[in-house]
């Protein structure tokens, strides 16, 4: 594969890239990165190496094609929403979808409409689309060309439907479902997964799997005009290695198994373990506690040196993989007692409940828009996508009306430390809002 030829390189480069691997400069990475030269496969017309690396990866997801990113699952989605939806078209998007399936809509041109997601108001997430939500969207707007949805979502729960209409499966959190005891990978016209998310595989890597044969040479095709026509070579080694792996790791999922089952049962008295479909995401419920989630990844990252995925107001979450050996759970679970038992009890810390979206998706138009403080948005139009950052569902996008609820939201979300996010960086609390 791959990464085997890349041992091999003994030419000297009088090509790109301009470090030209010498050792000199100190760059990482440096002495495989190469360009497309002969022998080493090009990612956009793969036939050699690379070509390997996607044929491994069809294997293992059961694909009819899957397709090798180094532009993260973002690409992929951009690349299957343009694939299954003509400009102008309708489609179905869950709520909780990541904000590249709102950009997606707006660069095609497409009236996004939403699918109903099930909220968890004790953590202040999303949940599930169930089948009756996605049922009543389809029989709501016939006329849709896609629906998507994200499954697993950020704290692992999967979303167990079928559809009538082509489905597209944000399934970047996934990737290593396949492997382990994990639910069961999912099936829809197209899947996408991040490889470096849950897989030992570097950032920026991720697998485009078509089901739909008929889908892959139109999805090939915005794959194309979508990445970077100088893919790392840093990158797709990684994937290269990645696979190689995965062909003989039955082994090592098993003993993560074991490792979380081992963390789960710490007996904890304040906090609260929440595990959803996908054990290997480690929810940390702080509700209960006179502490929250910043103060817990806080303590945690200055006096035992761990440092977790996210932190929102009553939870924090981390990713457990198969590079995670035996002893980091084991510290981890030392520092969960020590705080636990530094902690007390109070009542449960309730949230405001994120306002049900009533207007589909618009454009963002910055060029007519005006910066407006946060706290008098109300009854003004949004000119930008709003998300907590991660994991980047929009709280608000373009062409959705500020309430006096999603203003509470999104203070109380700052208040206590959720990174808030937006395409004018959210500075001074000031949000961009349509001209009148």
């Amino acid at each position: 594969m791959l990464h085997d030829k890349l041992k091999k390189l003994d030419c000297y480069p009088f090509h790109m890239p301009g470090h030209k691997r010498n050792k000199a400069f100190g760059i990482t990475g440096s002495e495989i990165d190469i360009t497309e030269i002969p022998g080493f496969d090009n990612l956009h017309a793969p036939c050699g190496a690379i070509k390997e690396i996607e044929n491994a990866l069809m294997g293992f997801y059961g694909s009819k094609r899957s397709f090798l990113s180094v532009g993260g699952s973002s690409l992929g989605i951009i690349a299957a929403v343009f694939a299954l939806c003509r400009p102008g078209d309708e489609i179905l998007v869950a709520e909780n979808c990541h904000k590249s399936v709102f950009y997606a809509c707006e660069l095609r041109g497409l009236k996004a409409h939403y699918i109903r997601a099930e909220y968890i108001d004790e953590l202040g997430i999303f949940g599930a689309v169930n089948q009756a939500s996605l049922d009543f969207a389809v029989s709501k707007h016939p006329g849709a060309a896609a629906a998507v949805i994200t499954s697993p979502t950020y704290e692992g729960i999967v979303s167990k439907v079928s559809c009538q209409i082509p489905l597209i499966t944000d399934a970047a959190h996934g990737a290593h479902f396949p492997f382990g005891n994990f639910p069961e990978y999912p099936k829809s016209e197209i899947v996408i997964s991040s490889l470096h998310k849950t897989l030992p595989c570097l950032t920026q890597t991720a697998v485009i799997n078509v089901y739909d044969g008929a889908l892959a040479a139109k999805t090939a095709k915005y794959i194309d005009m979508l990445e970077t026509t100088s893919p790392s070579y840093v990158l797709m080694n990684s994937a290269s290695v990645c696979c190689e792996y995965l062909k003989d790791a039955a082994d090592d999922f098993h003993m993560l198994d074991l490792a979380l089952d081992r963390l789960y049962k710490t007996k904890l008295e304040k906090l609260e373990f929440k595990i959803f479909d996908d054990k290997s995401r480690i929810v940390i419920s702080c509700r209960k506690a006179n502490i929250t989630g910043a103060a817990l990844a806080d303590i945690l990252r200055r006096e035992y040196k761990i440092e977790c995925e996210y932190h929102s107001v009553n939870y924090i979450n981390l990713i457990a993989t198969v590079a995670d050996a035996g002893a980091p759970f084991a510290r981890l679970a030392d520092a969960l007692l020590k705080i636990d038992k530094s902690l007390e009890k109070r009542p449960p810390r309730r949230l405001p409940k994120l306002p049900q979206r009533s207007a589909p998706a618009g454009e963002a138009d910055i060029e007519k828009c005006t910066k407006t403080p946060l706290c008098a948005a109300a009854g003004k139009i949004s000119a930008e996508l709003i998300s907590a950052y991660p994991p980047g569902a929009p709280i608000i996008t373009a062409g959705q009306v500020f309430t006096d609820e999603i203003i509470e939201y999104i203070m109380q979300l700052k208040k206590f430390g959720v990174n808030i996010s937006s395409a004018s960086g959210f500075d001074n609390a000031t949000v961009l809002t349509k001209d009148e």
